[in-house]
């Protein structure tokens, strides 16, 4: 499993966002294609061609032409309503059966916990600078925070990147920190030394890390990673209202449900690799 190595070269991890917030028009095919696709999502399983070019922000003769090309090799598929994912995307979707394990595992006790609670669960993985969330579990208030399966959001401003990164080798989670780091808040803590302290202290207590309306303002989180053979391949999360969180209580229960979520999860480990 490779989801948590960081790459030695800089990454994009801007592709697939809003050409607006990546502020450079996205040239090749495949950042293209890249965006069309990210425009996709659960409430919005269909969109018309006037929806892509408003979620992309490229022309409308662009999409269309790139639309044709990815309708015939199964990326997409048209139908009355409008445009949606095709089955090349399910194909490669299925190729991603160590996520798939991982959150049929970790799911149930995800969902369980945050009913116990009140509080919004994540699910993530580490992919370069970025977390990718594999599930969230929450009632009403979910919805109103910016997550959402297979979303990305920059680790170092969420508690979920930060118990990952701690969990790294130090000069390997250094690495994240070689280039500018985008500031989500004013609470957003995006220089590195101040980061590389704030990793030594999430590794002095077991891995368990906090964001204080870091990623979104009048959200905290607290989360730990799912250990493994000494490296962490996911970390589980609960989010809520700033102004109402009990971090030590949480802590603990997030420490007690990553260690049972680990101790179902690395038996198997073997068959990942």
């Amino acid at each position: 499993m490779t989801v948590t190595e960081l790459p030695s070269a800089e990454r994009a991890t801007a592709a697939g966002r809003h050409p607006a917030e990546r502020g450079s028009n996205p040239v090749s095919m495949i950042e293209r294609m890249t965006l069309i696709l990210d425009a996709f999502d659960a409430s919005t399983p269909t969109l018309t061609l006037l929806e892509l070019v408003d979620r992309t922000g490229l022309p409308r003769s662009t999409v269309h032409r790139i639309l044709d090309q990815m309708i015939r090799l199964r990326w997409l598929a048209h139908s009355s309503g409008g445009y949606r994912l095709g089955m090349r995307t399910l194909e490669l979707g299925g190729l991603t059966a160590d996520h798939n394990e991982i959150r049929e595992a970790v799911g149930p006790l995800l969902h369980e916990l945050s009913q116990r609670t009140g509080m919004v669960g994540h699910l993530a993985v580490l992919d370069g600078r970025d977390v990718v969330y594999l599930d969230k579990a929450g009632g009403r208030f979910a919805a109103a925070l910016p997550t959402r399966l297979g979303g990305r959001m920059p680790a170092h401003a969420t508690a979920l990147g930060k118990a990952m990164l701690a969990a790294l080798e130090p000069d390997i989670a250094e690495a994240a920190f070689r280039i500018r780091l985008p500031r989500l808040t004013q609470r957003t803590v995006c220089e590195p030394e101040a980061l590389q302290r704030e990793l030594a202290q999430i590794r002095q207590r077991q891995g368990l890390a906090i964001d204080r309306e870091e990623a979104v303002l009048g959200i905290a989180c607290v989360a730990a990673p799912l250990r493994g053979r000494g490296t962490a391949p996911a970390a589980l999360s609960l989010s809520g209202r700033a102004d109402g969180m009990s971090f030590d209580r949480l802590a603990r229960v997030v420490l007690e449900v990553s260690h049972e979520a680990g101790r179902m999860l690395f038996p198997r480990r073997a068959r990942w690799r």
